[in-house]
């Protein structure tokens, strides 16, 4: 996270440099930030974008919620996707309720991976991928349906 989010006593607003080093990123990732609108636009002086206060206080957020796992496009619903009259906590908690039942699916099928793999390490003692397949369908494996990119590429 970023080293400190102070501004300089003598300095009420920061350079893009400045915030970028603040938070560890690319000032690209700033100009972009503001182009999808997580950020809002920079003010500028002398025709170079300066940052105040609240944009620290806006990447202090957005570094917590990378961290959490969220996407820029959950980011951006956090800050511009519910009303003005609807508090920061209850926009937390209707997110991350959202992240958690979608980290609650991702562990259950790294579950079930993990449990065929497991099987198939252990109890796979096949020749060839051929004979392997023989006895998953033998088994009671169903085959997987090819994608339609599968089924343009045979002859």
């Amino acid at each position: 996270m970023a080293r400190t989010l102070k501004l300089p006593a003598n300095e009420p607003h920061l350079t893009i440099t400045q915030v970028a080093r603040q938070f560890e990123l690319r000032t690209s990732a700033i100009r972009y930030y503001e182009r999808i609108g997580i950020l809002p636009r920079a003010q500028r002086a002398g025709g170079r974008r300066r940052y105040d206060a609240t944009t620290l206080h806006r990447l202090a957020v957005v570094q917590r919620a990378r961290e959490a796992g969220f996407t820029l496009e959950e980011i951006r619903t956090l800050f511009a996707g519910f009303g003005d009259e609807i508090r920061a906590d209850r926009r937390w908690r209707l997110l991350a309720s959202r992240k958690m039942d979608e980290l609650d699916t991702a562990a259950a099928r790294i579950a079930s991976m993990r449990e065929l793999l497991e099987r198939l390490r252990a109890r796979c003692h096949c020749r060839t991928l051929e004979a392997c397949g023989r006895a998953m369908l033998e088994n009671g494996s169903r085959p997987v349906a090819p994608t339609p990119a599968v089924l343009r590429r045979r002859p």
